[in-house]
Formats: structure tokens, C-alpha cells, sequence
């Protein structure tokens, strides 16, 4: 079974070397691989290019409907572990797209990286079987808000949300957009009793002049509720592209 995987620029498999820039693990060195294929459509997707293809008339706030066969390639497991091996990183962050849509193939992967640390992140939706889940240190799990444009019982499962809520791997960041999606977090917190310290509020936005104006007010959110704050590096240092 193969991988499915999203393109850089060049038209190569987006794997890559940067440092993480969200999360419980921003500004660490790792390796990237972005797979391609998603089951939820956020209006604001800075990856629509893993999902949004011609034919695909879900809504984004762009409109851009992608080639798929420009923006998709395969890889074994095995071809593509060797790639990320020799990026020379001690830590791998699996992203898409959805990870989890493909969890057989992606277990298979990870079998010939035994000594990485992985993170996945993913949106929270779909459970990662015991092959895969047993390889994997660190879950970044991003539920989706009603400002994201998906159903709510699409984006918001709750079985898995409670199991989120008691694996200590699983960090919960929620994309905030203004002000009053917090009291959606707020719910979702009293429901499904999140630790705070495991909660992570992020600014949307693709610019830094963006993020920057949304962290004055996020920032004080975070301090009163408890949570932690997650900036987004890689759009300060590199910009809105492919492979960083």
C-alpha cells in the first residue's frame, strides 16, 4: 500500500526540514511530511491544495480548485521513510491533509524509522489504529470550530474527543478566528474536560501582520483562561509556501 502525498513547488513529495512552528514543539528542527486527502473542507485551509481538487465543490474563502495530478504523488512506505531519513533529523512531524486517512500505510512507514520521534497532526476526527497509534510520541489535535465551515458533527466526534482528553500524548489547538469562538472552546473544555495545560489557542491567519494583531487580544484570553499560546513561526520566517 502506498503513501498519497502532497507537492512542493518543484513538483516532488513535500518532504522537507524546517522547524516546527505550532504547538507544543515550536522552534524544535524536524523533518516534515505532508500527505495529501482530507475528510473535513475549512473555508480558511492554508493546505487546500491537499484536498481541494477539480470536481471538489466544497467551500474555501479562495476558490481555487486544484490539479489533482500536479498536487498529488505516491511513495511507498519504504521510499519515503528513506527519504525523511536523510533530511538527518531526530524528529518527524507527520501532517496533511488528514494523516489518518491513511494510517495502514503510514504505520508501515514509520516501522523503518524505529528510532524517530513522530508527531501527527491531525483534526481529531478519525481514531489511529494500534499499529500506528504505538509509534506515535506526540498527537497535535486541532478540533474544528463553526467558524471553519464544517458540520459540527462532522469536525466534533465525540468519542473522539474523549479519548483525546485522556491520552496525555494528545496537545489540543484550537484555530481562533475573534473573540466569541472562545466560548465554543469553553464548551468544549467543560464537555469534554480538556486539562488546560494541554489546551493551545492559535490566531487564524496567513500573514504575520495578521497573526500579530489577533495575538494582542489572544493573548489575554490565555491568561485568563489558562491556556497556552501558539504562534506560527514558519509564516514569520517564511511566508504562506509550500515545503517550509
Amino acid at each position: 500500500m502506498n503513501l498519497t502525498l502532497a507537492t512542493d513547488d518543484t513538483g516532488g513529495p513535500e518532504i522537507f526540514a524546517s522547524l516546527q512552528g505550532e504547538g507544543p514543539s515550536a522552534g524544535i528542527p524536524v523533518a516534515f511530511v505532508r500527505l495529501s486527502r482530507c475528510n473535513l473542507a475549512c473555508t480558511w485551509c492554508d493546505t487546500a491544495y491537499t484536498w481541494r481538487f477539480e470536481g471538489d465543490n466544497r467551500p474555501h474563502r479562495h476558490g481555487v480548485a486544484y490539479d489533482r495530478k500536479a498536487n498529488q504523488v505516491t511513495l511507498s512506505p519504504a521510499e519515503t521513510a528513506e527519504r525523511i531519513a536523510a533530511l538527518g533529523q531526530n524528529r518527524l512531524v507527520v501532517t496533511g491533509g488528514e494523516p489518518l486517512l491513511q494510517a495502514g500505510a503510514l504505520a508501515e512507514m514509520l516501522a523503518h524509522l524505529p528510532d524517530m520521534s513522530v508527531e501527527i497532526e491531525t483534526n481529531g476526527t478519525v481514531a489511529p489504529p494500534a499499529p500506528l497509534d504505538v509509534r506515535v510520541d506526540q498527537y497535535n489535535v486541532s478540533p474544528k470550530l463553526a467558524h471553519s465551515g464544517n458540520p459540527a458533527d462532522l469536525a466534533l466526534v465525540p468519542e473522539r474527543l474523549d479519548a483525546w482528553a485522556t491520552d496525555a500524548r494528545a496537545f489540543l489547538k484550537f484555530v481562533i478566528a475573534e473573540p466569541a469562538d472562545l466560548d465554543e472552546v469553553l464548551a468544549l473544555q467543560a464537555r469534554y474536560r480538556f486539562p488546560a495545560a494541554r489546551v493551545f489557542l492559535m490566531a487564524e491567519g496567513t500573514d504575520s501582520a495578521t497573526l500579530r494583531a489577533r495575538q494582542q487580544w489572544l493573548s489575554g484570553l490565555c491568561l485568563e483562561h489558562g491556556f497556552r499560546l501558539s504562534d506560527r513561526l514558519h509564516i514569520h520566517l517564511y511566508g504562506d509556501t509550500r515545503g517550509t
